[in-house]
C-alpha cells in the first residue's frame, strides 16, 4: 500500500523537485574557501542515520572534506542547520529527516533520542520500559504523539506474542499478551486489523486520517475507537527482519503510532518516525530474544537450571554438591493404558498427567529437572531440610487434587485415567552439566538420586501411592505427624534396608 499524500502540507505543493546527482559535484571552484558550504553538501548528501550525527549539538564532529578535515564546532552547527539541504526529499518526494525538515521540532532532542535508543538497547532495556522512555522522549521532543503500540511475536509455548501500549495520560505503559491467531478461540480481530493488511500487502506503511473530510474510519475497527478518544491521525508501521534475523514466528515488529493534535500529524513528523522507530525495533528486538532466551532454558530445563546456564554455567562437567529432597513419580499401568489405546491419544494423556504434577511441583517451590517417559524427575533445595520437606510433601497434596480433577475430566470425555506414585528422598546430589562435549544435560547425579528412583519403584510393592526415606523423615522432625512407618525393606542396588514412610492420610 502506498503512503497516503498530505493535503494540508504547503511543502507537499510547493515543493522544489529532488536535486539531480549533477547538482551534487564536488567542484573545487564552488566549494574552494567556503568549507561550511562544503560540509552541509555533503551531510545533505549522506544517509539520514548518518546526517543525523553531523547535526548533534551534543556532538563536536569533523568532515573531511577534499580540502582536509572540517571543522564542525558545536557553536557552528545551528547556523547550518537554518540552511536548506539540496537533495532533502526521497524517491516518492516525501521530505526526509534532515536539518530544514527538523527546523520546527527540537531535533537536538531528537537526535538526543536516536542516541538513547541504541544505548538502552545494549543495556537490555525491555519492551515497556523502552516504549514508555521513548515515547516520553519523542513528546518533549515535540512529537505530538497521544498513543503508541508495539506488537511482537515471541517463541513461547502458549503465547504467539506480546503489545505493549503507551497513552500520553496514562502514568505507564502496559503490557499485554496475546495467544496464537491460528487456533480456534481466535475471534478475528488480527485479520481486520491493519497490521495484518500490511502483512498481506507487503507494505511497510500504512497512513488514515481520522478527522476532516479525509477521515477514513470504517475500513479497520480500530479506527473508530480511536476517534472516539479524540484522535486525529493513525499511521502503522511494520520493520521486517530478514531470514537470519527471525526465530518462530517473529519476524518483524508492528507499531502503531496516533496523534490528537487537530491536523494530525505533519509531514516532517512523519519522517521523523520512519527514522526512530527502526532503531527502536532493533532494541526491542534485543529485548524480546532476551526474553525467548529465558524462555526456552525455563521449559527446557527449568528456572532455576534455565538461569544458571543464562549466567554462563555452560561449561561440561561443572557441577555444584547441594542437599536437596529428590522427588521420582511414575504413572500406575502406563505401558498396560498406551497398549490398549490410539497412538493418537498417548500425548494428550502423558500432558494431562504432567500438566498436574509439575503444577503442584512448581507450585511449592520445586524444581522439574527431567521428563523421562511418564516419570517426572524434580528437587525441592530452597530452604533447610524441614522446609524443603514440608514443600515435598505439600506438592504430593497438591499434586493428588489435580490427578483426581483430571481423572474426574477424562472419565466424562470416556478417556482413560490412571493414577502416580511418588518416592521423596533428603540427600546430597551433583547439580550441573553432565554430558558429552557438545551436548549437554543440566541435571542431578549421584547415589541419591538412584536411591530415590529404587524407592518409587518400591510403591507397588508396598501398595502405597507415596514412600519417604528414612533420611526424609529425619531431615523434617516436625513433619513426622504427617508420616506412618510401613517398615523396613530392602533396596535394589542400596547396601543396607531402610525404613520407609509413606503420607498418614488423616494427618
Amino acid at each position: 500500500m502506498g503512503w497516503p499524500s498530505s493535503s494540508r502540507s504547503t511543502e507537499s505543493t510547493n515543493r522544489r523537485p529532488p536535486a539531480r546527482d549533477d547538482d551534487l559535484s564536488d567542484r573545487k571552484e564552488e566549494y574552494e574557501g567556503n568549507n561550511e558550504a562544503y560540509a552541509l553538501r555533503q551531510a545533505c548528501a549522506t544517509p539520514v542515520a548518518i546526517r543525523t550525527l553531523l547535526f548533534d549539538l551534543d556532538i563536536a564532529a569533523a568532515w573531511s572534506g577534499p580540502f582536509g578535515p572540517v571543522p564542525l564546532a558545536v557553536g557552528r552547527i545551528p547556523k547550518l542547520r537554518q540552511q536548506r539541504c539540496r537533495n532533502d526529499e526521497t524517491a516518492d518526494g516525501r521530505r526526509a529527516i534532515g536539518p530544514a525538515n527538523l527546523s520546527i521540532m527540537d531535533e537536538a532532542k531528537l537526535l538526543r533520542l536516536a542516541t538513547w535508543i541504541a544505548e538502552a538497547g545494549l543495556e537490555g532495556a525491555r519492551e515497556k520500559e523502552l516504549l514508555d522512555a521513548f515515547c516520553a522522549r519523542a513528546v518533549s521532543a515535540g512529537l505530538p504523539l497521544s498513543r503508541a503500540l508495539v506488537a511482537v511475536d515471541t517463541l513461547h509455548p502458549t503465547l504467539e506474542g506480546r503489545v505493549y501500549e503507551w497513552r500520553r495520560l496514562w502514568r505507564d505503559a502496559v503490557e499485554k499478551e496475546y495467544g496464537r491467531t491460528d487456533s480456534p478461540d481466535d475471534d478475528g480481530k488480527w485479520r481486520r486489523s491493519p497490521f495484518f493488511r500490511l502483512i498481506e500487502t507487503g507494505a511497510a506503511r500504512l497512513r488514515r486520517r481520522l478527522d476532516g473530510p479525509e477521515a477514513e474510519l470504517a475500513e479497520f475497527p480500530i479506527l473508530a475507537d480511536l476517534r472516539q478518544i479524540g484522535a486525529t491521525d493513525y499511521v502503522a508501521m511494520v520493520n521486517r527482519f530478514g531470514a537470519g534475523g527471525s526465530i518462530g514466528r517473529m519476524d518483524c515488529v508492528y507499531s502503531s503510532w496516533t496523534t490528537d493534535r487537530p491536523g494530525g500529524f505533519a509531514d516532517r513528523e512523519i519522517a521523523a518516525l520512519e527514522v526512530l522507530v527502526p532503531p527502536l525495533a532493533l532494541a526491542i528486538k534485543s529485548a524480546v530474544v532476551a526474553r525467548i532466551a529465558e524462555t526456552i532454558v525455563e521449559t527446557y530445563l527449568g528456572p532455576d537450571a534455565g538461569r544458571r546456564v543464562l549466567r554462563g554455567n555452560i561449561e561440561r562437567g561443572v557441577t555444584e554438591r547441594i542437599t536437596a529432597v529428590l522427588w521420582f513419580s511414575d504413572l500406575h499401568g502406563f505401558t498396560r493404558i498406551t497398549d490398549t489405546m490410539p497412538p493418537t491419544q498417548v500425548i494428550p494423556l502423558l500432558n494431562d498427567y504432567a500438566d498436574a504434577i509439575i503444577s503442584a511441583v512448581d507450585a511449592s517451590q520445586g524444581e522439574v529437572l527431567k521428563l523421562i517417559g511418564d516419570g517426572v524427575l524434580a528437587i525441592f533445595n530452597k530452604g533447610d531440610g524441614e522446609t524443603t520437606c514440608r514443600q515435598a510433601l505439600d506438592a504430593v497434596a497438591d499434586a493428588r487434587r489435580r490427578v483426581a480433577a483430571a481423572n474426574a475430566r477424562r472419565h466424562t470425555q470416556g478417556l482413560p485415567a490412571t493414577r502416580f506414585y511418588v518416592g521423596l528422598h533428603y540427600g546430597e546430589v551433583f547439580y550441573g552439566n553432565i554430558g558429552s562435549a557438545d551436548r549437554l544435560d543440566f541435571t542431578v547425579v549421584g547415589p541419591a538420586v538412584n536411591e530415590t528412583s529404587r524407592i518409587a519403584a518400591m510403591c507397588r510393592a508396598v501398595g502405597q501411592d507415596a514412600l519417604l526415606s528414612s533420611a526424609f523423615a529425619q531431615a523434617a522432625p516436625g513433619c513426622r505427624n504427617r508420616l506412618v512407618s510401613v517398615g523396613r525393606y530392602a533396596l535394589r542396588g542400596v547396601r543396607r534396608p531402610q525404613e520407609l514412610f509413606t503420607i498418614d492420610p488423616e494427618a
